[in-house]
């Protein structure tokens, strides 16, 4: 480490520069080398060489009289190749005359400047390239034969703070897009361009369809990843079409400048079909997608909260509407959003103190019409809605992510009840539906396995039923989990038979023990008792129990004893009840 330069050669340093300036200004034939030679002893350069800054002394003319250390180690060049040098060779070519002109100036009228106040300039290094750097000045001398003294500073690693700084205030750390506040600055300068020119704005909000079933199912390493995955798609498939953010979570948004409707539609279609393809996560391909709303400057919204606003209005109503669709705006939409959050905090409070209750539905023996099990089906009676349908709430449920939640709740009333029926006396077999988000989770298996310990129910009176869309969206993932599921002792039905878009010789490697019919196959038909015969045989070819749902008239349940079909759930026999009525029922059937 250098030794501190003492005070008295600084002061013997000043006396010397003081000296050689009044010979200089008395007219004596001395040149710049030869005035730099006189001024600067080997002590006095020591002095200068202790600065932690870099230190250049330039003439009026703009010639490099003396460099100190810490400026050849700045500026990459040796003492030799810098001093009676111009200033041009540290200045990048385009602002050298700018900067001749500044010098000049600066000479006609000699001032102190401190650091921080030039803000950062480029300095050329003799490796080539430039690093930022802050310049302090100073004078010394008289006012016409003086010497500029700058102090130099390598700012670099500022400079970089700075930029992470930047960055981390204005974009998204995880995906690289723009945040949400960078995007509310970027709405409001395009609303104000808008408005002055008379164009057209179009806000797209996006929000990724099963993205909570997939963070909770698989980790959030996994929701991670594939939230870079839609910003890369998204930037790929968009290139330099708009301005692309990240609101948070699993909501993106996409401000198209200058357009209208017809663009937005057609952006959207190409969005949607970007993300359209599965996400591979550890081997697997995972379906999500995405829902989008649109609201449109001037013809929904003047402003950018409104704008935002009804956006994320249109949003929902594209989840709404079965997702993976893209929908504009309409005022209607107001009162149906308004709805939603109610919906949505009604069933969050209902979850939290236990008002949702499970009626069940006899599944009975065709051939002996005895109660062989039923099915556990979610009722909700709100205090301030009424009674709530499972075709109002469960799309809420799934957009608010509490599906998951709602799922795990029927699973353990059902468990429950499952264990009172036993210590009654009266046992009976309850199906459960599985939502496609509980399918999803990684510890599915080990949540039943839990709920049947907790409390203390032999797995064969457990009866998960999945669909056949849902246990073929990943048909390897599917398999591997119900097997699991049925390597527990639970019973596998398949609902909803043969209405998929699947391959059915995929059917012969699954678990299943049973399989439903909705009752779209009850219809009547020209060839409807011909298509039941049909499909009831291809189950018991592949050792499957049937099940017909929706069974309301006798002809109906006559064309299932012809067909040999094993149960059948319906009107015709009962609705579905609460517990305590199931119980009563029992005792008298």
């Amino acid at each position: 480490m250098t030794e501190p330069v003492s005070t008295a050669a600084l002061v013997e340093c000043h006396n010397r520069l003081a000296q050689a300036l009044s010979t200089w200004e008395a007219g004596a034939d001395t040149n710049a080398v030869q005035l730099q030679r006189w001024l600067l002893t080997q002590r006095e350069r020591d002095a200068l060489d202790a600065a932690p800054d870099g230190i250049l002394l330039v003439g009026r003319d703009g010639c490099i009289i003396a460099a100190n250390a810490a400026m050849l180690a700045i500026s990459g060049y040796e003492r030799g190749e810098l001093e009676g040098q111009g200033l041009d060779i540290l200045l990048a070519p385009d602002v050298r005359a700018t900067h001749g002109h500044y010098l000049r100036s600066y000479f006609a009228q000699p001032s102190r400047r401190p650091m921080g106040l030039g803000g950062a300039l480029w300095m050329q290094r003799k490796p080539g390239g430039a690093i930022p750097v802050d310049i302090a000045l100073g004078y010394f001398g008289h006012e016409s034969h003086g010497l500029a003294v700058a102090f130099v500073r390598d700012v670099t690693e500022l400079s970089q703070m700075q930029q992470r700084l930047k960055f981390q205030a204005t974009r998204d750390t995880l995906t690289g897009l723009n945040n949400r506040w960078q995007f509310g600055q970027d709405l409001q300068e395009q609303l104000k361009i808008a408005q002055a020119n008379g164009d057209a704005l179009a806000l797209l909000q996006l929000d990724l369809d099963n993205f909570k079933a997939i963070n909770d199912g698989y980790g959030h390493a996994a929701g991670d990843q594939l939230l870079r995955e839609v910003a890369r798609r998204l930037k790929a498939q968009l290139r330099s079409e708009g301005i692309l953010a990240r609101l948070g979570g699993d909501e993106f948004m996409l401000l198209l400048v200058g357009e209208g409707a017809a663009r937005a539609r057609f952006w959207s279609e190409q969005i949607l079909a970007a993300l359209a393809m599965p996400f591979k996560h550890d081997g697997l391909a995972l379906d999500f997608g995405a829902s989008i709303g649109i609201a449109l400057y001037p013809d929904n919204a003047q402003s950018g909260d409104d704008l935002m606003r009804f956006a994320d209005m249109a949003m929902y109503s594209a989840k709404a509407q079965g997702r993976g669709k893209a929908v504009f705006f309409e005022p209607s939409m107001g009162k149906e959003m308004a709805e939603r959050v109610l919906l949505a905090e009604r069933l969050r409070m209902a979850l939290g103190y236990g008002g949702l209750q499970l009626h069940y539905q006899p599944q009975v023996d065709v051939k002996t019409a005895r109660v062989v099990g039923v099915e556990a089906l979610l009722r909700w009676n709100d205090p301030v809605l009424g009674n709530v349908s499972p075709a109002r709430f469960i799309p809420v449920a799934e957009a608010s992510g509490q599906i998951v939640a709602l799922g795990n709740y029927v699973l353990d009333a059902a468990c429950k009840q499952i264990a009172a029926w036993l210590k009654a006396g009266t046992p009976l077999r309850v199906a459960v539906n599985l939502s496609a988000y509980q399918l999803r989770q990684v510890n599915l298996v080990e949540q039943v396995a839990s709920c049947l310990r907790r409390h203390e129910v032999p797995p064969q009176w457990l009866e998960l039923e999945v669909t056949e869309s849902q246990a073929m969206i990943n048909p390897d993932q599917g398999r591997q989990v119900l097997a699991e599921l049925a390597e527990l002792g639970v019973t596998i039905a398949l609902d909803d038979f043969g209405t998929g878009h699947s391959s059915l010789a995929y059917l012969q490697y699954l678990p299943l023990q049973r399989v439903k019919l909705g009752r779209e196959f009850l219809l009547p038909s020209p060839c409807r008792d011909r298509l039941m015969e049909g499909i009831v045989h291809m189950a018991h070819a592949l050792d499957l129990e049937v099940v017909a749902e929706g069974v309301e008239q006798n002809d109906q349940l006559q064309l299932l004893r012809d067909i040999d079909c094993e149960c059948f759930q319906g009107w015709l026999h009962s609705r579905a009840m609460s517990a305590d009525q199931m119980q009563a029922w029992l005792a008298v059937a």
